[in-house]
């Protein structure tokens, strides 16, 4: 093996496996992401991190038919005693009825403390999969390996895992960190367009609040994402890995800079469960930007400039910008469901300018009340 300085990064040779690596520095809950395009390095990955014991791939009903193969495969490969789990694919199904289940499992299969759960799809997949990992025995060892372009973007760094419980969404949860990330690129070939512009949306939102210059490089290369161009992909990957790790070394547990990560979340949320999650998360995101943008603009924080900017690139992508009939009222009591509501204030990640945003406490509820209802017109 060999490595080079990239960045920050590493570039690893592995055999015929080349590797961007990173590392998120938080103490003795550190942990490297790999970003690759298959999955050839990923049992040396796992030898690297020093697990030992029986592997459970949780995994969906989706993901299973395209990806678990070559996954469980070179697991095999590397010594590891390999067992699948599947459930079934949707946030519908991202509750405690399924944690149930998987507990089940595990004792049925006599995990021990030094058994691994290795999360093998999206988002949903991730969070019930760290979840299960963070309560099993006190705590078991969790891999992440993520497939959808939300998940590698987004969801597979930092530690966040949990559930949703009657609507509303991740409102049981624990910050409990990976052994490591996995990102395997092309594991976006087999998603559905719907699923990669989902995806998308988190990853303007990190430039939006982090890198003026990325929101352009994402903007430029639209076409050649949905051409799934591997030298972008990997770039991508990176630069979103790198975003969210500095904020979440900065603040593991959001007691103040990664609540910068939620632009957009607090609209986007209380619509996506107000809409009993038919609409995708990254598509809630996208209309909870559109929203806090415009919040912004009327409290005269941030440029129209720069207000239509973040509307066009996210109307470019194919990402929603208005939503017909929106239900105002439910929209808006759904947000003081929101887990980042303070004294019963909302709390607002706003942007001041392209790549820098603050958060706010607004309780002027006419004003809330017209952007949200701005999203209906």
């Amino acid at each position: 093996m060999c490595c080079a300085i990239l960045n920050l990064s590493l570039i690893i040779f592995w055999g015929d496996t080349i590797m961007i690596k990173l590392n998120i520095s938080l103490g003795e809950r550190s942990y490297p992401i790999y970003i690759t395009a298959d999955f050839n390095g990923l049992g040396k990955c796992c030898q690297s991190a020093r697990l030992k014991g029986k592997v459970v791939v949780i995994t969906d009903t989706n993901v299973d038919k395209y990806q678990s193969e070559q996954c469980i495969e070179n697991l095999a490969e590397a010594g590891f005693e390999v067992i699948k789990y599947v459930i079934e694919a949707g946030e519908k199904n991202k509750n405690l009825k399924t944690v149930e289940e998987i507990y089940k499992f595990l004792i049925s299969q006599k995990l021990d403390r030094h058994s691994t759960l290795m999360a093998l799809g999206g988002g949903v997949v991730g969070d019930i999969t760290g979840f299960a990992a963070a309560t099993f025995l006190r705590g078991i060892n969790f891999v992440q390996v993520p497939t959808s372009l939300l998940a590698q973007a987004d969801s597979s760094v930092g530690g966040k895992v949990g559930v949703d419980l009657e609507g509303s969404k991740n409102i049981v949860g624990a910050f409990y960190q990976p052994k490591l990330v996995y990102i395997n690129v092309n594991t976006l070939k087999t998603l559905p367009k719907r699923e990669l512009q989902s995806g998308l949306a988190e990853i303007v939102k990190h430039g939006v609040i982090r890198d003026p210059d990325f929101l352009d490089y994402i903007d430029y290369n639209i076409k050649k994402i949905f051409n799934f161009d591997e030298d972008i992909l990997k770039f991508m990957a990176k630069t979103n890995c790198q975003i969210k790790g500095n904020v979440v070394e900065q603040d593991e547990k959001e007691s103040d800079l990664r609540a910068i990560l939620n632009f957009g979340h607090t609209i986007g949320h209380a619509i996506e469960s107000v809409y009993n999650f038919e609409l995708l998360h990254g598509e809630c995101v996208a209309l909870g930007m559109v929203a806090a943008s415009r919040l912004a603009y009327h409290l005269e924080m941030l440029e129209e400039d720069s207000v239509n900017k973040i509307v066009d690139v996210l109307r470019k992508i194919g990402l929603p910008i208005k939503l017909n009939g929106i239900k105002v009222d439910e929209v808006y009591n759904q947000m003081f469901h929101d887990k980042k509501i303070k004294d019963n204030k909302l709390v607002f990640v706003l942007p001041k300018a392209i790549g820098e945003v603050i958060q706010c406490n607004i309780d002027d509820e006419a004003l809330l009340k017209k952007v949200i209802g701005g999203l209906g017109e």
